[in-house]
């Protein structure tokens, strides 16, 4: 996939609606930065939303994936495919984000438990030492998993122990 051509493409469609960043940004309920980021191929959109381009644009989605106009229009069944991945995409989004949330909440608690134990001057005491400490522990990990999964870690991760796994398997044969 060209980025960049994909970029120019959307950026000649926007000029052929005679729309600006700003007011095509302002229709998808994104920055004006987002769409300028878009046109130059250093990000790309999410599938929902160039459904709602191609929908906007009149123009085949396929032709926004490649970045170019193409003769023969997607048929519905296709599109109806496309939609259903785009809704399934933005539900597993929805749900990594809630759950980073609730690791956000807990790192958030053990932070507390942690400062609480040392303004009472508790950090010696058993076994409120042992409690901070844990506090302390569960915030660190909690802001580590963050970092993790943020990073897009986590998929190289599970890759390398997919990997593992399969040599595993073939190393049993």
């Amino acid at each position: 996939m060209d980025q960049i051509k994909i970029g120019a493409f959307l950026k000649e469609l926007r000029k052929e609606k005679e729309l600006t960043q700003e007011q095509l940004a302002e229709t998808l309920n994104v920055s004006r930065r987002t769409v300028s980021r878009w046109e130059t191929g250093s990000n790309m959109p999410d599938l929902d939303l160039l459904v709602e381009m191609a929908d906007l644009y009149q123009v085949d989605l396929r032709e926004m994936m490649e970045g170019e106009r193409k003769r023969d229009p997607m048929d519905k069944e296709l599109k109806e495919t496309v939609l259903q991945v785009a809704e399934y995409s933005n539900e597993e989004k929805a749900r990594l984000t809630k759950g980073m949330h609730v690791l956000l909440i807990v790192g958030l608690i053990g932070f507390c438990v942690f400062i609480a134990v040392s303004l009472l001057g508790m950090e010696n005491t058993p076994p409120y030492e042992g409690i901070g400490s844990f506090g302390l522990g569960v915030a660190f990990g909690a802001m580590l998993l963050g970092v993790i999964f943020t990073s897009g870690y986590a998929l190289k991760i599970r890759e390398f122990k997919l990997r593992m796994l399969k040599r595993l398997k073939e190393d049993k044969k």
